[in-house]
């Protein structure tokens, strides 16, 4: 994607900084360079700016020692931790972190308070020209009463007092003896320093660069059914920073942790938990520095009971966060986000959170950026690491499967399943489920038939094809189909024999030939046609259009290749017959092959990732197009993380021929059959993907080319 240029210092380009429709102003001065000059340069290729907006941000949930009473030392603890943490974008310090949480009665001092507000300014400082923006918990008085606030302060300055809303007052809580509620207070400004800073809970800080918008809630604000960081989100808060002083009980460190998990989940955000340390004062209370990063749902750092000072940090990406936000559009509700009358309203004020290297990368860079800071990609995003988490994994999968085609057949009424064995990975697990699909229903009847090619089907797959059938089916038939392929070409016009590479005349008439013979054994049994093709196959359109793209229930449809082996091999583990693991696991030992094109003395010589590449990088690919909306560079710069054995030249060339297949190929697409959707991703035109046949691919073919 081409992104426009940025005039200014590099260091501070944030202090006053104003975009209108056509240029982009810096200090009040038009930079450089407008958007229309930008596109110009392009066009006419005098210039051209081509790379990644770069939204990955390192946030920080920093935990100081404490003394409790003495904003000096405090204050002092906390401008360290920003120095010694200044490539963070965010920085979340604990609640009321200036003063300590358990000053109870003292808050009532004018010398603490006074002393509260001036260390603001000190803290500040310490943000100068750094691109960090700090998070701190100070009390504030406003008219007549005092404010539980977090302090956000970057590029120099305090930026924000944005207060507390919900005062908790049972239990072990007083909070309410000395502080006020601020729900209610909107528009208001306090006094610090020589500045008027916003005051009061509608606010959110923005970082126009990187596009972070920033909300604060505290402690309690989490715990109620109304909280203010899901209004704050439905605003256009892309992390939420919450400063806590929760104190620990047995359970309490769980229920937080899902607390944090599931409000991340819910508000498509980053969440940033940082909550008192045990240097607070225990008189009743011990507090235990729990800190917690999450993101969409997922726990990225947790440390609890740590040495002082602590840190968690954890590397977000601001592109995944809007990219879910726009999939998932029941996300935005008018009612309560902002834009209905008399619902609340957010005044932004303008931070510096920095990314993670510049503004803008290249694949290269990127790539550098993710190994530096250790960034977890997945290999196999489809496969879970964990071989618990796998095996969990897999068992369901087939589940689903074994229970969408248990209900297809009670739907039809029809209870005799037609399938064709090859002996490879896809028509196993398709059998696997048709033998589940059986405890399920009763009186179901697994028809089986293996269609050999004389000189192209292997004795392995041939022998593989036929234990499985004798383990598993109820009745087996063999059909050869040289005799009649070859029938077919000599109608055709076409020699008997394969005219070499390119021949796709050949192939497809043995893939068609099969579906044929298939759907007439359905009629003649009174059955229905059990699909077997998987997403992968589906996504480089890797089937026969009408032959193996066809059948009456793909059970297999939205199971990726890389992990249709291990769903089998789950089975092999499960299924208590030694004769059968072994004919699985021989399967899933067993090269890919579609095995249309002659074999070499009874070996298969056609495998599919010779022709269409490693199944794991297309996969890889597959997922994070879909799932996550990644841009080619974004995608390509991944893999790199992923597979550091692989040359950017490798990966670039896997990458075109991926999306040149997977746009070429959306017809297949357009008329699949049913089958059950099983993980995040898949390509039924009825429901995640839609996309017209003729699509052009240039956009996404280019990238890779840079």
């Amino acid at each position: 994607m081409l992104r426009p240029l940025y005039g200014g210092k590099k260091e501070n380009p944030h202090e006053k900084l104003v975009y209108n429709r056509t240029k982009l102003c810096y200090n009040g001065n038009e930079a450089k360079e407008s958007y229309s000059d930008f596109f110009a340069l392009f066009l006419f290729g005098k210039r051209t700016v081509i790379g990644l907006k770069n939204q990955f941000i390192q946030v920080t949930a920093a935990v100081p020692q404490l003394r409790v009473g003495d904003v000096w030392f405090n204050t002092g603890q906390i401008i360290s931790m920003i120095h010694e943490n200044a490539d963070s974008g965010v920085i979340v310090f604990p609640e009321l972190s200036v003063t300590g949480y358990t000053c109870a009665d003292l808050f009532l001092s004018d010398l603490l308070l006074n002393e509260a507000e001036a260390s603001l300014l000190k803290i500040a400082k310490a943000t100068e020209r750094t691109g960090v923006t700090a998070v701190v918990g100070v009390p504030i008085r406003f008219r007549n009463s005092l404010y539980n606030c977090g302090a956000v302060i970057s590029s120099g300055s305090v930026r924000a007092l944005i207060t507390k809303t919900y005062m908790p007052t049972y239990a072990e809580f007083y909070e309410a003896r000395w502080f006020a509620s601020g729900r209610g207070l909107r528009g208001g400004t306090v006094r610090i320093g020589d500045q008027d800073v916003p005051f009061g809970p509608d606010i959110l800080a923005e970082d126009p660069v990187t596009g972070a918008v920033l909300g604060v809630e505290i402690c309690e604000d989490l715990w109620v059914p109304d909280k203010p960081s899901t209004h704050e989100a439905l605003a256009g808060a892309t992390i939420i920073a919450n400063l806590s002083a929760s104190d620990e009980l047995i359970g309490k460190q769980e229920y937080r942790r899902e607390l944090v998990k599931q409000q991340s989940g819910a508000c498509y955000c980053a969440y940033v938990y940082s909550s008192a340390g045990t240097q607070e004062s225990s008189t009743d209370l011990v507090f235990s520095g729990h800190t917690v990063i999450a993101q969409n749902g997922t726990v990225f750092a947790e440390s609890i009971f740590p040495a002082y000072p602590h840190v968690e940090k954890a590397i977000i990406d601001l592109g995944v966060i809007l990219h879910d936000r726009r999939r998932q559009n029941t996300f935005e509700n008018a009612e309560i986000s902002g834009t209905a009358e008399g619902s609340p309203a957010y005044r932004r004020v303008p931070v510096r959170i920095q990314a993670i290297g510049s503004d803008e990368v290249g694949t290269e860079e990127l790539t550098e950026l993710l190994n530096r800071y250790s960034y977890p990609v997945a290999r196999n995003p489809f496969v879970p690491a964990d071989n618990g988490e796998r095996d969990a994994r897999c068992r369901r999968i087939l589940q689903i499967q074994a229970n969408g085609l248990a209900t297809r057949v009670r739907a039809t009424g029809i209870k005799n399943l037609v399938i064709g064995i090859s002996g490879g990975l896809d028509s196993t697990l398709a059998l696997l489920v048709c033998a589940e699909a059986k405890k399920l229903v009763p009186g179901v009847r697994i028809i089986t038939y293996t269609m050999p090619n004389e000189g192209n089907t292997s004795g392995r797959t041939y022998r593989n094809a036929m234990r499985l059938m004798e383990l598993l089916a109820d009745e087996i038939h063999e059909v050869p189909i040289q005799d009649g392929v070859a029938l077919h070409l000599t109608q055709l016009g076409h020699e008997q024999t394969y005219q070499g590479e390119g021949d796709v005349t050949y192939e497809n008439a043995q893939a068609r030939m099969r579906t044929y013979i298939l759907m007439d054994a359905a009629n003649m049994k009174q059955g229905l046609v059990v699909g077997t093709g998987d997403l992968s196959e589906l996504a480089l359109g890797w089937c026969t259009y009408n032959g193996d793209h066809m059948s009456m229930y793909a059970v297999n449809s939205s199971v990726p290749k890389t992990l249709v082996q291990f769903i089998c091999r789950t089975y092999a583990g499960m299924c208590g017959n030694d004769a059968l693991r072994n004919a699985i696991l021989d399967v899933c030992d067993t090269p890919i092959s579609p095995e249309l094109t002659p074999s070499t003395d009874g070996q298969i010589a056609q495998k599919t990732e010779e022709k269409i590449g490693k199944y794991d990088l297309n996969d890889f690919f597959l997922f994070y197009t879909l799932r996550y909306g990644f841009e080619p560079l974004k995608t390509v710069a991944f893999a790199g993380r992923a597979y550091p054995e692989l040359t950017d030249d490798v990966i670039r060339t896997a990458a075109k021929n991926f999306f040149r297949r997977f746009f070429t190929q959306q017809f297949k697409r357009s008329c699949l059959p049913d089958g059950p959707k099983v993980g995040s991703v898949t390509l039924s035109p009825r429901g995640d993907w839609r996309m017209p046949s003729d699509a052009s691919a240039a956009l996404w073919l280019s990238q890779p080319e840079q």
